[in-house]
């Protein structure tokens, strides 16, 4: 069974909206769900550079100040094969939505925090946004 590492980023607009990424339907970890935007760790590379450079690759965006906000292992789902550790960071942005340039996904975009459980979330995302928006 593979194992890796993987950085995500909670960021957060002015108007307290998050950004999340609506993913493709050929990846193999939650395809056509709502996530988080982030990815692998590089080899050599910290986990919050690695927050920061998935950040810029997937929107064009960069992040004021960043917290590392949860990590552990990723939620089981039948049929993923991999041992997954989760390192999640929160952070803030002054961009707003025309800011955002798709790199990666079906669409990039903030969605007010109200909007945010009617999508249908990544299991990651959804423990982590579950776990920040109800101590928020």
């Amino acid at each position: 069974m593979a194992t890796y590492e993987v950085a995500l980023l909670l960021l957060v607009d002015a108007s307290g909206a998050v950004l999340l990424q609506h993913r493709d339907e050929n990846v193999a970890a939650s395809p056509n769900q709502w996530s988080l935007p982030g990815g692998h760790v590089e080899p050599g590379e910290s986990l919050e550079e690695a927050a920061r450079r998935e950040l810029l690759e997937e929107t064009g965006l960069t992040a004021d100040e960043l917290h590392l906000l949860w990590s552990g292992p990723r939620p089981y789902e039948a049929g993923f094969p991999h041992t997954v550790t989760v390192h999640v960071f929160s952070g803030t942005t002054r961009a707003r939505q025309k800011d955002v340039v798709l790199g990666e996904g079906q669409a990039i975009v903030f969605v007010p925090r109200d909007e945010v459980f009617g999508r249908e979330l990544a299991v990651s995302s959804a423990l982590v946004l579950s776990l920040h928006l109800k101590s928020t």
